[in-house]
């Protein structure tokens, strides 16, 4: 049987980080849905070429895929059997973002052609994030209500959440 599971959280929250190790620690694929949407310079990908790449992705009998996006997530939840919301503060997800862009700076991070930054709109998303947080949560509820769902808040709570992988 597969595993598929939507991770989903604020800018900074830690949602690659943890994809990738529950990709590793259950040898299953991850998409980050951002290198799915954004192209070269930071151009945002055509919706219907971005829906059709995440539709692809989420086709398989196993894979993680990180990233909110809220235009897609009806290709997921419904597919999904576990649901991970990252709900830190935005103080820990701007910590985080500049904490990231020092380490990355002048590097591809988030999509091939895309130089990490740190701009005004990032910084505006983050600090909006208590409303999406709760228009997330909603959505949540309404469409994938029998799903798994498991709020992490903590790096203990991440810890724990990833020893009971099996």
């Amino acid at each position: 049987m597969g595993r598929r599971i939507v991770i989903l959280g604020n800018s900074g929250s830690g949602k690659s980080t943890l994809a990738r190790r529950i990709g590793a620690a259950l040898d299953i694929p991850v998409t980050h849905l951002d290198a799915l949407y954004w192209r070269p310079g930071w151009v945002r990908a055509q919706l219907e070429d971005f829906r059709a790449a995440v539709a692809t992705a989420a086709s398989t009998d196993s894979w993680v895929i990180d990233g909110n996006y809220s235009a897609t997530m009806d290709l997921r939840l419904p597919l999904a059997d576990t649901v991970v919301f990252l709900d830190v503060s935005r103080s820990v997800s701007l910590y985080r973002v500049f904490r990231r862009q020092l380490r990355e700076h002048g590097r591809d991070t988030q999509a091939p052609g895309c130089v990490s930054k740190v701009d005004a709109e990032l910084l505006t998303w983050i600090w909006q994030w208590p409303p999406r947080r709760t228009r997330m949560l909603d959505q949540l509820a309404e469409e994938a209500p029998a799903t798994r769902q498991v709020l992490l808040s903590t790096r203990r709570d991440v810890r724990a959440f990833l020893a009971d992988l099996h």
